[in-house]
């Protein structure tokens, strides 16, 4: 990574000129209103699902939470594993992966986790063995009462394609996105019962919100079927714990 330092230094004046115009200039959407839970299904056992993260987490780029990430997903994964899927997000716009963990004073119930993290700690420069030592301390906590909880990683967004971003400020970023996300794959290959899951390109048509940086409805839902195809060909065994 001693590249990417030197880039930043060098072209750190640009840079930052080109942070402030984009931060300036780019519309600031709030986070998702509406309940944090929901339930997707009615007949047979019900698999709790948890989604903690960041702003995709949050829901921003959609009304309430009813358009987002989780229940989008909770909808996927009933259809395919045909039971009722019960659905809660923990998500704080603009949180790194080591605040996230102090918002969770409490950790829900649940029987299959996500973790949505990285572009923050991406703007954020975050060193990667902090990164690394932040989410391993996240899977702990959310393991606290169920040692076996399957925990799915979700890749760290692709910057580089961010079109609210200009250039070079978004390569350099999906530069450093990309060192985060190996940071994730190494985790996951390294903890049991934990899974990386590759980021879907969101860049189709309406797939964005007007920001041109966050998912819109249409986009989460993309998103969330990417991610419930990793899930259904990783067969996870999914316990019940209640």
């Amino acid at each position: 990574m001693i590249r990417f330092w030197l880039a930043l230094l060098l072209l750190s004046p640009w840079l930052l000129w080109q942070a402030r115009r984009t931060r300036a200039t780019t519309p600031r959407l709030p986070e998702a209103g509406g309940e944090p839970h929901g339930l997707c299904g009615d007949e047979g056992p019900i698999l709790r699902l948890l989604v903690v993260g960041e702003s995709t987490a949050a829901g921003v780029g959609v009304q309430t939470h009813d358009q987002g990430l989780a229940a989008h997903l909770a909808e996927q994964l009933s259809a395919r594993f045909r039971r009722p899927v019960g659905w809660q997000t923990v998500g704080i716009n603009g949180i790194r992966a080591a605040g996230l963990l102090e918002h969770l004073v409490s950790v829900p119930p649940a029987d299959l986790a996500i973790i949505s993290l990285g572009v923050n700690d991406t703007t954020s420069l975050t060193r990667r063995h902090a990164y690394r030592q932040a989410l391993s301390d996240l899977i702990v906590a959310l393991r606290s009462d169920n040692a076996d909880l399957p925990i799915y990683i979700l890749a760290v967004p692709p910057m580089q394609r961010f079109t609210a971003l200009p250039r070079p400020l978004r390569d350099l970023l999906g530069w450093r996105a990309q060192g985060l996300d190996r940071v994730q794959r190494d985790l996951a290959r390294a903890l049991p019962g934990v899974r990386h899951l590759v980021y879907p390109l969101v860049d189709g048509e309406g797939l964005l919100a007007e920001d041109g940086y966050h998912p819109s409805a249409r986009g989460y839902a993309y998103i969330a079927g990417a991610v419930a195809d990793g899930i259904r060909e990783d067969r996870p065994t999914v316990v019940d714990s209640r």
